[in-house]
């Protein structure tokens, strides 16, 4: 009998409570706040978030945590954020965005539209160079310039062309501010607009200032919990930085992307600081994730233990979201991994299915699938928060729970199994 109730105990310990819900949502809405700038470079929006990560490490009674430093290039717009088209104010992140690379701009323009119908790149460039085309802006389809590359490399370009820019319709109501790949200025604004852009507007007015950031400091947040066991780890990881701002007043919080699989790699710490693992877990909140995987990138080259003694590593990259089917990639040495994965949810019925998709460089998991190591990204798309993704919609108030308890049970008993 009394055997009976350890063992019964025990699974209550383990089972039954084991995700902290309350503790996951708390840190979502915190790391999304505007307290934290949209978690970009600018005002120093990620270094602060990844201080308060590491106090919540602490706070989750892991062993260790440490900062590791490293330095990157970044492109931001912290400052004025004004455009108008024939005397209409432009939000910005609602009715325009910028591509990350641009330089600001301050003056009244001009406007030369593309005529996509009847395209003709000899035509376009002998009117663009007439006097009275001297500094305007170009306004073209995006997708539609994908199939003109060269002639839309030469408008980027001073020696190409004497615009002094290009606006990019894109033909859905929402912008995305696409990437945060900014780790260099191109020579001429190049700004997106969402499809209520007049297509005969005359003039736009521009004040818009970019400060490129040079070596700018950030930094990595490890948490460790120690196993009974030191000569293998596991690796659990997500990134905390996102988008940042779109000048003083619009910033991206990023809720979805990604402080859902911050908040997810918090609270696994805390279960296992409270359930010591067989072996080491180290936690690792990426910065840079959103500027080239730079985070990843020089975790990987300087890893806290040696990559070869890495059970596993499991990515958690937005997961806040509904879609019953859980999307994933797996490194080719994580297969046996994934295999368990599948398993253990045809038991469970964590979800619907899992669907793996070819490895891609699409976040923190990539950099080190490159050196070898068996690993599995774990990304819950296509739901009803996908619509939010890269946009200043990904917000507290339009987050979704639906998956933390399904994703934090998943990684548990793989863990305990594997």
């Amino acid at each position: 009998m009394k055997r009976l109730f350890v063992v019964l105990l025990s699974f209550f310990v383990l089972h039954v409570g084991a995700q902290d819900l309350s503790h996951y949502k708390r840190v979502v809405k915190e790391l999304s706040s505007a307290k934290y700038k949209g978690r970009g470079y600018a005002f120093d929006g990620a270094n602060k978030a990844g201080e308060y990560l590491a106090k919540e490490f602490e706070k989750a009674g892991v062993d260790e945590v440490v900062c590791q430093p490293f330095k990157l290039d970044i492109n931001t717009f912290p400052g004025k954020m004004k455009f108008t088209v024939d005397g209409k104010k432009l939000v910005p992140g609602v009715d325009f965005t910028m591509r990350e690379f641009s330089p600001g701009a301050k003056g009244e323009y001009k406007l030369y539209y593309i005529d996509t119908l009847n395209y003709n790149s000899a035509k376009i460039f002998e009117e663009l160079a007439l006097p009275e085309n001297k500094d305007v802006f170009v306004v073209c389809d995006f997708w539609f310039t994908y199939k003109h590359t060269a002639d839309f490399k030469r408008l980027q370009s001073k020696e190409g062309c004497q615009n002094a820019g290009l606006i990019y319709t894109w033909n859905e109501p929402t912008l995305k501010f696409y990437k945060a790949y900014g780790e260099r200025v191109i020579e001429k604004p190049m700004l997106w607009v969402n499809s209520s852009f007049p297509t005969s507007a005359k003039s736009i007015k521009l004040d818009i200032e970019n400060e490129f950031l040079k070596d700018n400091e950030c930094f990595n947040v490890i948490a460790k919990v120690e196993g009974k066991r030191h000569d293998k780890c596991y690796l659990f990881t997500a990134h905390y930085d996102h988008l940042g701002v779109l000048g003083k007043k619009t910033f991206y919080a990023g809720a979805h992307d990604n402080a859902s699989g911050t908040a997810t790699i918090v609270t696994l710490a805390a279960h296992y600081a409270k359930n010591k693992p067989e072996y080491d877990i180290y936690f690792v909140a990426f910065s840079g994730e959103d500027a080239y995987l730079r985070g990843s990138e020089w975790f990987a080259e300087h890893p806290s233990a040696p990559l070869q003694q890495v059970r596993y590593l499991i990515n958690l990259d937005m997961i806040a979201d509904n879609n019953p089917v859980q999307y994933c990639e797996a490194s080719d040495e994580g297969m046996k991994g994934y295999e368990l994965f599948e398993k253990i949810n045809t038991q469970k019925g964590y979800f619907k299915s899992l669907n793996r998709a070819p490895l891609a460089g699409n976040s923190d998991h990539y950099p080190f699938a490159q050196r070898g190591v068996p690993c599995i990204f774990l990304m819950n798309e296509g739901g009803d928060a996908h619509k939010y993704y890269h946009t200043i919609y990904d917000t507290w108030e339009n987050s979704l729970f639906d998956n933390y308890e399904p994703i934090f049970k998943l990684v548990v008993d793989f863990i305990e199994q594997y």
